[in-house]
């Protein structure tokens, strides 16, 4: 049987929609291609994204910025020396991108103006970091990408 070009061109269309739609199907359904949302909540922290942008700019008001850096015992945030941790609440978020069960929180508390992330609670790789607090009742927000 000679197969002409009409029945070439269906044959390669046919494949490759095929091809197309096994890949379709399997990102869909494989659990190893599961991605989740950036955030639940999408139009309600929308709302309040001024907010966010005005604590922002309090907290690069301040005379130094925020600073961390790896230490044996975790991450170590440094605050600047205006930041009294008698007058600070808030908390720390840390945001895993690649696995949202490894994401936790926990509570803003400075001593001697540094606040110590254990070893325990984090693991490699890349984090968002978010600490949210006031102090003498303004609010600040420091936002950061780190690799730990």
């Amino acid at each position: 049987m000679k197969i002409n070009w009409g029945t070439g061109i269906v044959i390669g269309m046919v494949a490759f929609i095929s091809f197309i739609l096994y890949l379709v199907i399997t990102m869909s359904t494989n659990n190893d291609f599961s991605h989740d949302l950036v955030t639940e909540d999408y139009y309600a922290k929308e709302i309040v994204y001024q907010n966010e942008i005005d604590a922002e700019s309090n907290s690069h008001n301040l005379s130094e910025s925020i600073n961390g850096k790896r230490t044996t015992e975790g991450w170590l945030l440094t605050f600047p020396n205006e930041i009294n941790s008698d007058n600070s609440k808030g908390i720390v978020f840390l945001y895993r991108p690649s696995n949202k069960v490894l994401d936790f929180e926990m509570p803003l508390e400075i001593t001697n103006q540094t606040l110590l992330i254990p070893n325990k609670k984090m693991i490699e790789g890349r984090w968002n970091i978010t600490v949210d607090w006031t102090y003498n009742g303004k609010h600040y927000l420091y936002k950061n990408e780190i690799v730990y």
